[in-house]
């Protein structure tokens, strides 16, 4: 993502926080709420967009908001921001992070106390000065000092890879309590986001009190932060993040499930739907306008029933073009895991794997898989224990072997290090030895935006390259991806067939969902490989996939979902 993108998204994001405070109209806000949205998930560069005349394509980006990214384009800057940020006083948009503290209570804060950042709200909190103003009280002074605290044990989103685990594990429990009829994760976890706030689960049962003894007694619950009959909400000590659990009767499960899986725009978009049709759809069901009868909820089939929609997979319910593709029939058929027939992305004890090759194989043979790949890292990244040209002879006699006893084929080959000049670890005499070759940056990560891309495209020029791994070695939460032009990459990819990875590793989702959305838009094909390191890693090919699902990709453009015959008549082409 350009960091232009991110530059003019915060922008958007703190002037709607900033109207939201002067209490100006929702829909100003939104509007500037949904840009800033709109730029963060946006894969191209927005100067290029602007440059084409273009910006008003962009889905939630008006005249008004495409004049500023224009003025920002010119000068650097937005001047109504600039005006706006002086008619409040600095940090008072940061007291809205904290739970009890809408516009209304920051605005009194200040005025009434000086209060112009969280520092001075504890401080006020526990001077016990805030439960003196006007509508607030002990109890709101506590859940702030209570809000302040989660916010400092979680000053971000985190990792799916992080939370999805502990989500599940939480689910695990809850679905074995008395009086379950059904369950599910919701919100942006069963959405598959690569980055998590909180982990969202809803439970039909007519029995709430065993969900929630069950909730409270979880040995990871760090604190209970409030306990309901149908809401109860928890702290997990392992990572810090919040997990609300919802319960609701089995007849609204469906309504509430797909209310609190969101996102937001999809679901603003069903209800003004359902508005024109004379429905009112909200957690608890899908109702008549005229007599409140329920038409619908007990499944998420029924609400979009209702609207006369086929039911929408979770990964792209963001108002990206799904709804207008649902009313056509038109909806992808996503890749799932079922449909995957190898891994051709893993690391043995050759180079910096933890398990041979032959338990790699025996791991990938129990999940059903017919092929894997044996890729240990090229000789230059010697950190990572990389392969001389002598021991991957060797290795390639031990790979066949392996094969041969589990009873899985296994292609011979290697993650080769792309040098900063764009040429490949080993020569081509000893590439096209290999059964496959993904390319993949390691080192020198702070090239310039132009020479990253020539590195890169000229690597892809290679006619013994299949795979390029990890296209911008970013790491979720720890390390931005390397300046690259992702269009010349992609166009790259188109012109000389080389496969674009979808990194399944949760530390990389690498290319990320917005990216995997413009090459598949493209007609790129993709490669979901998990990059294991030992035989449980995996199993994290639910993440890649998840991924692939968020960029609408099919299982014909993912090449390990082939038959083996199809894959190796591709990959000696």
């Amino acid at each position: 993502m350009s960091a232009t993108n991110l530059e003019i998204a915060r922008i958007f994001a703190q002037i709607a926080d900033l109207l939201e405070l002067k209490q100006e109209s929702t829909f100003r806000v939104n509007a500037y709420r949904k840009g800033s949205r709109a730029l963060e998930s946006l894969a191209e560069d927005v100067q290029a967009v602007a440059a084409r005349g273009e910006l008003r394509k962009i889905g939630g980006i008006g005249a008004s908001l495409a004049e500023k990214i224009e003025e920002y384009l010119r000068t650097g800057r937005i001047e109504y921001f600039d005006e706006l940020s002086k008619t409040l006083p600095p940090g008072v948009s940061d007291l809205m992070t904290i739970p009890e503290v809408g516009p209304k209570t920051a605005l009194l804060l200040y005025e009434r106390l000086g209060i112009t950042d969280i520092d001075g709200l504890e401080r006020a909190s526990r001077a016990g000065k805030v439960r003196e103003l006007p509508r607030l009280g002990a109890k709101i002074e506590q859940n702030i000092l209570q809000g302040i605290e989660r916010r400092r044990q979680q000053t971000a989103r985190q990792p799916l890879g992080i939370v999805l685990p502990q989500a599940q594990a939480v689910l695990e429990v809850l679905g074995a309590a008395a009086g379950v009829e059904a369950l599910s994760l919701a919100g942006s976890i069963r959405r598959m986001r690569d980055t998590i706030a909180d982990i969202d689960i809803v439970v039909a049962t007519r029995a709430p009190d065993p969900v929630m003894e069950a909730l409270v007694g979880l040995p990871q619950v760090a604190r209970v932060l409030s306990r309901g009959a149908t809401l109860s909400s928890v702290l997990l000590g392992v990572s810090g993040v919040q997990c609300d659990v919802r319960v609701v009767d089995p007849a609204s499960f469906g309504a509430a499930l797909q209310y609190f899986t969101g996102s937001k725009d999809h679901n603003v978009r069903l209800r003004e739907m359902a508005v024109r049709r004379g429905l009112r759809i909200n957690e608890y069901g899908v109702f008549r306008v005229a007599d409140e009868v329920r038409v619908g909820g007990k499944t998420e089939e029924e609400v979009y029933g209702a609207l006369d929609l086929p039911w929408i997979p979770p990964e792209i319910r963001e108002a990206q073009g799904e709804i207008e593709l649902a009313q056509r029939g038109e909806l992808p058929t996503l890749v799932s895991l079922a449909d995957v027939r190898g891994d051709l992305h893993m690391h043995t004890t050759w180079s910096d794997g933890d398990d041979t090759a032959e338990t790699m194989a025996r791991a990938a043979k129990a999940r059903g898989y017919e092929y894997i790949a044996i890729t240990d890292h090229s000789r230059s990244l010697r950190f990572a224990g990389g392969v001389g040209i002598d021991d991957l002879h060797a290795h390639a006699r031990v790979v066949q072997d392996v094969g041969d006893r589990v009873g899985l084929r296994v292609l011979m080959g290697s993650e080769v290090d792309i040098l900063p000049d764009g040429s490949l670890d080993y020569p081509d005499e000893v590439l096209r030895t290999l059964d496959l070759v993904i390319g993949s940056v390691h080192t020198r990560l702070r090239m310039s935006q132009e020479e990253m891309t020539r590195r890169v495209v000229t690597a892809m020029q290679n006619p013994h390259l299949d795979i390029l791994g990890h296209p911008t070695g970013r790491l979720v939460g720890q390390r931005p991806p390397f300046d690259l032009d992702l269009d010349a990459v992609i166009d790259a990819a188109r012109a000389t067939g080389t496969v674009l990875e979808i990194n399944a590793y949760p530390e990389r989702l690498d290319l990320r969902d917005a990216h995997v959305r413009l090459a598949r838009d493209r007609g790129a094909l993709f490669e979901i490989g998990t990059d294991a390191h030992r035989r449980d890693h995996l199993r994290v090919m639910e993440y890649g996939i998840g991924t692939a699902r968020r960029g609408w990709v099919e299982a014909p453009g993912v090449i390990n979902t082939w038959p083996l015959q199809r894959l190796l008549d591709f990959l000696e082409d």
